[in-house]
């Protein structure tokens, strides 16, 4: 592996990946101003034990209409349904996670994807492809399957 030097930071070139950089300010950068699409797959969630010994899987992108418990901070402990996944500022919003304005309104409270268990999944048919798809077990089947004449 090569290493050219550029300025104050260390870019890896490799053969195959030519625009990998190891500079904090580029990576803040992709991350900040990752596409929507980017955003949905860094905005995954660990999935709880039942599920993750069930579909061999560890987490999924999180989605509407999952039913998460949160795990980190003031409202660790509560469960609910996800009413929105507001992927513009990076958070979640629960069903009946919320804080009560001045005036009356109730406004719900953002919380980041990694700091939640998903102990329910909403399952269509395109979740249930990327989950067979995930699991560990069939792939490892099909890599210890030896040929034989």
């Amino acid at each position: 592996m090569d290493r050219a030097w550029v300025g104050d930071t260390i870019e890896i070139l490799t053969s195959s990946f030519t625009d990998i950089s190891s500079s904090r300010r580029k990576a803040r950068k992709a991350h900040f101003s990752a596409p929507s699409s980017v955003r949905r797959k860094i905005m995954s969630s660990p999935l709880s034990k039942e599920l993750r010994t069930k579909h061999n899987t560890r987490s999924l992108p999180i989605r509407k209409d999952d039913e998460v418990r949160i795990a980190r901070g003031k409202y660790k402990g509560r469960e609910g349904k996800v009413t929105q996944v507001y992927r513009k500022k990076w958070v979640i919003h629960v069903d009946r996670v919320q804080r009560d304005k001045s005036n009356g309104a109730a406004v719900p409270i953002g919380i980041h994807p990694s700091k939640v268990v998903i102990v329910n999944i909403k399952l269509d048919k395109d979740r249930r492809a990327i989950l067979d798809r995930k699991d560990r077990k069939k792939n490892q089947k099909s890599e210890d399957v030896e040929m034989v004449d």
